[in-house]
């Protein structure tokens, strides 16, 4: 067992509706709690042991969330800043409480997964568990095999920065396709300029076994499926 829940929290923990669409929900006795109407958002329930109903369909709760996102260019991968807007700014209210796993840039667009699981963040962020990590570049200059026997050997920068060896897989003259398998600020961009192939476009396409749709567009999120859960929760 668990720890008892206000039922709005536990309704709005799903991502499927927000604390003042609960109440009106409630009042309309729309939500039922082990076969009976509820009665206030402040009831508290055991969630893992409460059938909770909406419209006769189970909302699926779960202990954390993990969204998928989209991310544009332009906002930083955090969860405030005095200066700029945060990826938090396409979330509704209710996934403020998320926060993301690791950064992209602020120019960089892509997958970015954010949760309020902080133990997972942690395996998925350790270099020692080798969660990969793939990009697509564009750069100026024609990249070439000497540039990827240089990813593939691992690198030192000028500034010491010692990167563990990483996958280089050229597409064509000035696009790639960049393994990882650790995330270092600024790493895909400062590891192309030491070999002097300025980036001008960079995005995320996957990260460990969650991989960035088509149909997914800039600025979009998605819940996990359980399945994308389970797969992270066995890395």
């Amino acid at each position: 067992m668990m720890e008892k829940l206000r039922l709005d929290k536990i309704i709005s923990a799903t991502g499927k509706k927000s604390r003042r669409e609960i109440k009106q929900l409630i009042k309309e006795g729309r939500i039922l709690v082990d076969g009976r109407p509820a009665s206030a958002p402040e009831e508290k329930y055991d969630p893992e042991t409460t059938e909770i109903l909406l419209d006769g369909r189970d909302l699926g709760y779960r202990r954390h969330t993990y969204v998928l996102l989209h991310k544009p260019a332009g906002l930083l991968s955090a969860t405030e800043d005095a200066q700029s807007p945060t990826v938090l700014s396409l979330l509704p209210p209710d996934m403020q409480k998320l926060f993301p796993v690791g950064r992209l840039d602020k120019d960089t667009e892509g997958l970015l997964l954010l949760t309020d699981d902080g133990e997972l963040a942690h395996r998925l962020l350790s270099p020692k568990n080798h969660v990969d990590k793939i990009y697509y570049a564009r750069v100026e200059g024609e990249l070439n095999e000497e540039d990827c026997k240089a990813f593939a050997e691992g690198m030192v920068l000028g500034d010491g920065l010692v990167c563990m060896p990483a996958e280089l897989e050229i597409l064509s003259p000035q696009e790639a396709q960049v393994t990882l398998r650790e995330g270092k600020f600024h790493q895909v961009k400062r590891m192309l300029a030491a070999r002097g192939k300025k980036v001008t476009y960079l995005k995320r396409l996957s990260m460990g076994p969650l991989a960035l749709e088509d149909s997914l567009p800039r600025g979009a999120f998605r819940l996990l499926t359980k399945e994308e859960e389970e797969m992270l929760q066995t890395l």
